[in-house]
Order: C-alpha cells, then sequence, then structure tokens
C-alpha cells in the first residue's frame, strides 16, 4: 500500500473510531441524565409472595431489608411498608414488612414490586388531609406548576423533589412543615409532568434547574415571605446551593435543608450510567459527554457547594450507603463550615430515602433546626 494511501486509511479508522466513541459516550450519558422524574435504577424488583393481614411477604434482599417506612411501587399498584417483622411464618427467602396501606392497585402474591422513597400518592389534600392550592410559577423557560400550602409563618418552605422522584416526594415531610404553622410552596420544575420540556429533554444535575428555584423564591416573595428556606432533595439539594450562592434574591433565603445532595457531579453521571447498565469502558465517555450535551460544569457545580459560598444555616440529611451522590461532598462542607453546617448521619438509607430509614428522627431533627429559623 503507498504512504498516502495507508495514512488516509489510517486516518479514516480514527475517524470512525472517534465517532463511534462520541456515539458511544451520548448514549451513555442520555442513559444517565433522562428526566428527573423517571424512576431510578439500581434498587432490585422484588415479588409479592403473600399478604397475611396486616403484612406482604415478598423477596428477601438488601432492599427489602432496609429499616424504616418506603413506598412499595409497581405496575398499576402503590402501597406503603413499614418495618421488618419477625413473627410471621415465612420461607428462608422472604422477608416480610408491615403493611401499612395500599394506595392504588392491588398486592396479591407474583406482583412485581421496587421500594421507592416516595411514600404519598396525589397530592396534598387526598394524600394528607392538607389544604392546598394549585399555583403555577413563571419560570424562564414556561409556567411552573407548585403546590401552596398556606400557613400562618411569614418564612415560606419551598421544597424541591429530585433524581428518579416527583413533587409527591416532597409530601413526605409536608405534614412536618405544616404543624410547624410554615407556608410551603412545592415545586414542579423543568422535565416535571406538567412543567416545561427542558430544550434537549437532560437534566442538568441541577445547573440549569436551579433558575427555576430561583423564579420560585421570587414567587414567594411577590406573595408575601419574608424569608425562605429552601429543602431540597437530591438533585433538589444542589438548585438549593446554587439558589443560596446566585440568586438575585438570596439575601431573603435564610436556611438551606439538603437531603442527599449531588455534590460530585461526575460521579452521579457515572453513578447512573452504571446502574443503567452501561459498560464499564463508556462510563468516562459519558461523563465528557453529559458535560459537553448539558452545559453541565464542574466548576460551577462545585462553586455553588464551596464552603466559602455559604452564607446561611445549613442541614444536611446523607448517609454512607447512599450510592448516586456520595456522602464525602457533605462530610467535607459540615467539617470546613462547622459555624452554619450541621450532618445528621443516616445509615442504611439509599439515595433522596434518609427521612424514609427513620421518619420520627428526621423530623426531629428537622424541628430543631428550623425552630430558630421561623
Amino acid at each position: 500500500m503507498r504512504p498516502a494511501t495507508a495514512t488516509a486509511a489510517a486516518v479514516t479508522t480514527l475517524i470512525g473510531v472517534g465517532a463511534a466513541a462520541v456515539a458511544a459516550g451520548r448514549y451513555a450519558s442520555h442513559a444517565a441524565l433522562r428526566a428527573a422524574d423517571r424512576p431510578l435504577p439500581g434498587d432490585p424488583r422484588l415479588t409479592v409472595h403473600a399478604t397475611p393481614p396486616g403484612a406482604v411477604v415478598m423477596t428477601r434482599s438488601l432492599a427489602s431489608l432496609r429499616p424504616g417506612t418506603y413506598g412499595l411501587e409497581g405496575s398499576g399498584v402503590h402501597a406503603v411498608v413499614g418495618e421488618v417483622l419477625s413473627g410471621v411464618p415465612h420461607d428462608a427467602d422472604t422477608v416480610v414488612r408491615r403493611l401499612v396501606r395500599v394506595t392504588e392497585g392491588e398486592l396479591k402474591p407474583g406482583t412485581k414490586v421496587r421500594l421507592t422513597p416516595q411514600v404519598h400518592r396525589g397530592d396534598p389534600a387526598g394524600a394528607l388531609g392538607i389544604e392546598h392550592s394549585e399555583v403555577l410559577v413563571p419560570g424562564e423557560l414556561g409556567a411552573l406548576p407548585a403546590w401552596f400550602v398556606p400557613g400562618p409563618r411569614s418564612t415560606w418552605v419551598i421544597a424541591v423533589h429530585g433524581l428518579g422522584t416527583t413533587r409527591e416526594h416532597t409530601m413526605n415531610v409536608l405534614g412536618c412543615l405544616h404543624a410547624l404553622q410554615f407556608p410551603v410552596l412545592s415545586l414542579a420544575y423543568r422535565g416535571d409532568s406538567g412543567a416545561p420540556r427542558p430544550p434537549d429533554g437532560l437534566g442538568n444535575l441541577g445547573d440549569s434547574e436551579w433558575r427555576d428555584l430561583d423564579a420560585a423564591v421570587r414567587h414567594a416573595v411577590r406573595y408575601g415571605a419574608e424569608r425562605v428556606i429552601v429543602h431540597g432533595w437530591s438533585v433538589g439539594a444542589s438548585m438549593a446551593l446554587h439558589a443560596a450562592a446566585n440568586s438575585g434574591l438570596r439575601d431573603r433565603i435564610s436556611g438551606v435543608v439538603l437531603d442527599s445532595p449531588v455534590l460530585e457531579w461526575e460521579a452521579t453521571v457515572r453513578a447512573l450510567a452504571a446502574a443503567r447498565r452501561t459498560p464499564a469502558p463508556l462510563l468516562p465517555l459519558a461523563v465528557r459527554a453529559a458535560q459537553g450535551r448539558t452545559g453541565a460544569h464542574g466548576d460551577r457545580l462545585a462553586e455553588a457547594g464551596d464552603p466559602k459560598s455559604l452564607a446561611v444555616p445549613t442541614l444536611i440529611f446523607h448517609g454512607p450507603d447512599d450510592t448516586l451522590a456520595p456522602w464525602r461532598g457533605s462530610r467535607q462542607l459540615a467539617a470546613r463550615r462547622p459555624d452554619l453546617v450541621t450532618l445528621h448521619t443516616v445509615p442504611q438509607a439509599p439515595h433522596a430515602a434518609m427521612w424514609n430509614a427513620d421518619p420520627k428522627g428526621y423530623e426531629e431533627v428537622l424541628r430543631r433546626f428550623l425552630t430558630p429559623l421561623m
């Protein structure tokens, strides 16, 4: 083969390999960054074996043995399960949990389900008996649906869900916040059902979504809030840090509550892509493609979580069993700003399920944090 021909063939091969790598990276990043309210991967599907009175018997696994209260969801079915029970006969490869209620469909032998941190379905009135109104918050991409629960205080709480959930997830703590008499605004943001679609259909791990939270802060102030506390889960927690650092109304934000915050976006992209069965060699490509496609920028995300950027009291719920958002960032933040940051460690809880692992303990810690900010 002539030198020129050989060189051309080599270049063509390299271009082909490069194009394939780019395509593979885009595929992997899309797997990681699909819309925020799609169910998260990772937890196993469980089979219901029996439903004795007040209980459900299902596949034994690390997930089904977790302590606490969880939603149980499958095709056309949603239920709530409590603690693991020891006094009910069952096979060695199963586990028995207390059945709190069935909110949709029917649990029967053979039903396939997953545990989810979303305990409630519907809206605050139907799920909790709490009066609320549906409002629309003007956002940069269009109107953002939100639930508004009135309260007598001049400090509002804005609740923002995260990866794999919807604003229904915020109802886990809504009863506690309502009892403390806070007005609460529970926001649906870009990518959620009923909210504007992101331009590329992908999530940005808070890097662009925080502007929807900023719109919610402006809405709250416009309608009477003197101060605002932001309670965010997962990406919602990252959005809270962005807003506290960058909002034009950041002086009105008097505190933030972070549940399972995404502080290291590269690690979260890798974990999401891996959990969606992306081959290991493609994971570095997924991270690079995610940054290129969405504009997610490590410096901006790190900047929002920089200890020097914190200016308000901050409560973090996080634990070592979170495989999607490593908790080392939360520990470092707490260690570097002990004057402002309180870290409440929650063991045996997956991502964004810190309340589920210990509802009473979570709400007591939350109450103590919020009381001085009322």
